[in-house]
């Protein structure tokens, strides 16, 4: 590797070749998001699979779900204090051991075990991102950020069909057998490229504070995934919904109070990290419609009138181009950072997603009228996932990149979760019927993909309020980088 390649590094430290460590890097981002696509294949057979009714096999899903949400924020936090590259090889080992579990599971429980498992690898991504920050020249920090975003959309693009294809043709323990091993490449390929960082906090972990956000997260997010099943209006329901409101109150009190919380509150409230993660919520929201939409069209019966008639192969190779546009257009969104501002790459990925989802309203009558959608709203996720980490990372002081990070993605996934539960309401809501089965109808679909539209414009409105950056983000980074770096204590 070239001199050009490495940056220059504290006496004692290896040569950072950057070009390796943003490809092992985007490389566990990738496994990370074909974890979580491989078993939509597999969703409608679990039943039948795991010898269990259908709402109990739909742990297997939502235990990732919530297992994510409450390992993000906390991993982050500990990447910070520990070492970012330390909780980047435990996440990924973590999912390695689900993936096995998985694999070697014939009933419910030992599936919603290893599901659980995979579930706490899900701050990979904010991690990554994190030690980019860390190990990068700041001249390639932005695209280099962009296309570590843009990992999940290609992760998902190429899980689909694959697992699609594995499904269809062979046994389905071997999905968790393809996610183990892959998992297991990239714990290799992280423990030998990616080097220790010196940067920590150190400091003592808030315990109150993790549990507290942690059983907040999970009454929330039951409440809101499983609020159709058991009734919106069901004690259990409105009971887990409050609890929430109330436990999630108690934490705000207590990390206020906390000398070293888990979450610093007060740098959340900071404009623009409040207002990227405002405009991250409602972005979450709206790009859960397409994943929700499209593939439905396409496998609804043709006699719907609307339905294409297709199998889950042909919806992944459907939207399989939409992760390599996003890939794609992680260059052009760093152009733009740089040029603009992250604030302004963020808006104009809220506007193409909308006009994606403005276009589905009216082209959805054909196969390639939704790949055309697929690409076009990908290519709007592509801008905004490059530009949100940028936005965030411009705010916070190096020491809280990790946990700063991690809840952005947190904020995304929460939208994400409203967004499914929402649209589960419309679609059973709107329905048509189809030789005595409800079915939903055209304009059930199209009046999600309007929310999708409404939800990527309110996104946009709130960009609109974060504060203008002087310059590009790499050059803010880096000066605060150099400025705060006298205050992170370095261990070793």
């Amino acid at each position: 590797m070239s001199h050009a390649l490495a940056r220059p590094t504290d006496s004692g430290r290896r040569a950072v070749a950057p070009n390796a460590v943003v490809a092992v890097l985007a490389l566990a981002g990738i496994v990370v998001s074909l974890m979580q696509t491989l078993v939509i294949p597999i969703v409608p057979e679990l039943p039948r699979l795991l010898d269990a009714s259908a709402s109990d096999a739909a742990w297997a899903v939502t235990a990732t779900l919530l297992a994510a949400a409450v390992a993000t924020p906390v991993v982050g936090r500990l990447g910070d204090m520990v070492g970012k590259r330390r909780m980047l090889l435990t996440s990924i080992a973590l999912l390695v051991t689900g993936s096995v579990v998985c694999a070697l599971a014939d009933s419910l429980v030992p599936m919603i075990v290893g599901r659980t498992l995979q579930g706490l690898a899900a701050a990979v991504i904010p991690l990554g991102i994190s030690i980019l920050r860390d190990e990068l020249p700041a001249d390639r920090l932005a695209g280099s950020t962009a296309l570590m975003s843009a990992s999940l959309g290609v992760g998902g693009a190429l899980g689909l069909p694959t697992a699609a294809f594995i499904a269809d043709n062979w046994d389905w323990h071997i999905l968790f057998w393809v996610s183990a091993a892959l998992g297991a490449l990239s714990f290799l390929l992280v423990l030998v490229v990616i080097p220790v960082s010196k940067a920590r906090t150190g400091g003592r972990f808030d315990l109150v504070g993790s549990l507290g956000l942690s059983a907040g997260l999970v009454s929330l997010l039951l409440a809101v995934s499983k609020g159709a099943d058991w009734g919106w209006t069901s004690g259990t329901t409105l009971g887990l919904g409050a609890a929430a409101v109330l436990v999630l109150l108690a934490w705000g009190w207590w990390e206020l109070r906390a000398k070293q919380p888990l979450v610093d509150l007060r740098t959340t409230a900071r404009p623009q990290v409040l207002f990227t993660n405002l405009a991250s919520v409602a972005l979450g929201f709206s790009m859960f419609a397409m994943s929700l939409v499209l593939p439905q069209l396409l496998q609804l019966p043709e006699q719907t009138g609307y339905g294409l008639g297709k199998s889950m192969l042909t919806v992944g190779l459907v939207l399989a181009p939409q992760g390599l546009v996003m890939m794609a257009m992680s260059a052009a969104s760093a152009a733009v950072t740089k040029a603009r501002g992250p604030k302004v790459t963020l808006m104009i990925g809220a506007l193409i997603v909308a006009a994606g989802y403005a276009l589905n309203i009216v082209l959805m009558s054909e196969v390639w009228h939704l790949i055309l959608v697929s690409c076009v709203i990908g290519a709007g996720i592509g801008f905004t996932y490059g530009a949100l980490p940028a936005l965030i990372m411009g705010a916070v002081d190096p020491s809280q990149t990790g946990a700063a990070n991690s809840l952005n993605t947190l904020m995304r996934s929460l939208g994400t979760s409203f967004a499914s539960a929402l649209a589960g309401v419309i679609l059973a809501q709107m329905t048509t019927d189809f030789g005595g089965y409800a079915l939903p109808s055209e304009n059930a679909f199209k009046v999600v993909m309007a929310i999708g539209a409404g939800a990527a414009l309110l996104a946009f409105a709130v960009a609109a309020f974060i504060p203008k950056q002087r310059t590009a983000v790499a050059d803010g980074v880096a000066a605060e980088g150099d400025a705060s770096e006298r205050t992170v204590v370095r261990a070793g």
